[in-house]
């Protein structure tokens, strides 16, 4: 069983594609999903379907849900439902039989960029952070609508992504790649306006590209909307960086630059 959920929920058994279009049954399939190789408790799946003040039958409908997931693997061409879809001490558990869940290959290859990172393979980690990001297809199940249990593994996933973004685009400055990667700054700042780390690469990025005053440009947004938002002063760290910049610090040029 092939498991998507970084983008639209895709749930495939066979290469046929299972996930229900009614509402509950596909949030069920999306969490047992997203647990996949897990058990998921019976109350943890009844908060995540109803909330905290479930009707009295969620029990009659649960089984009902868990029960039409399985015809649906069934009819894929499953020679046994119940052991895709396992019925645990407490729970159910959504075994995939050594298939694919998107998440865990994104976190795998991310696991791999920030190591590669963190041992100076610059190269290395810019290919592989890039490769956990492709394998992302829009918002963290897209089509899905997320109740407690769902709301935590999506808000996890997208901070995840965001990191990701920050790594790579580190890996790409300290490459020398400050042209190449101004157009996803922008973009980035814009879209997060109060991320510091956007914003100080991007003020990096235009300072290379002999930007100086958009860079510091950048700086004067950032610091006007947190006073005005927030009530708050950039970090002393985004403060160092606007000094660097004012100064032509020779420390600003990237790390392949400084090596030469």
């Amino acid at each position: 069983m092939d498991i998507d959920v970084l983008g639209p929920l895709e749930v495939r058994e066979n290469g046929v594609s299972i996930a229900p279009s009614a509402a509950k049954p596909r949030q069920l399939l999306a969490l047992l999903g997203l647990q996949a190789g897990h058990v998921v408790t019976v109350p943890a799946l009844v908060e995540e379907l109803w909330g905290t003040t479930p009707p009295r039958s969620a029990l009659t409908t649960l089984q009902t849900y868990v029960l039409q997931i399985r015809r649906r693997i069934e009819a894929a061409g499953a020679a046994a439902a119940k052991d895709v879809l396992v019925t645990r001490y407490g729970g159910y558990l959504l075994d995939t039989r050594g298939g694919r869940l998107d998440a865990t290959e994104y976190e795998r290859l991310v696991d791999q960029g920030q190591r590669a990172l963190a041992a100076g393979e610059l190269e290395s980690a810019s290919t592989l952070l890039r490769a956990a990001l492709a394998v992302w297809r829009g918002p963290v199940l897209a089509d899905v609508r997320a109740g407690t249990r769902l709301a935590v593994e999506v808000t996890r996933l997208e901070e995840s992504r965001l990191g990701t973004l920050e790594a790579q685009l580190e890996a790409d400055l300290r490459l020398g790649r400050h042209h190449a990667v101004l157009g996803d700054l922008a973009l980035l700042t814009a879209q997060h306006p109060l991320h510091e780390n956007f914003c100080a690469q991007h003020m990096l990025a235009l300072y290379r590209s002999g930007r100086q005053g958009s860079a510091l440009e950048v700086y004067r947004a950032l610091r006007d909307r947190l006073d005005r938002e927030l009530g708050l002063a950039p970090s002393g760290r985004l403060r160092r960086l606007q000094r660097a910049i004012l100064g032509d610090d020779p420390a600003l040029a990237p790390v392949a630059q400084l090596a030469g």
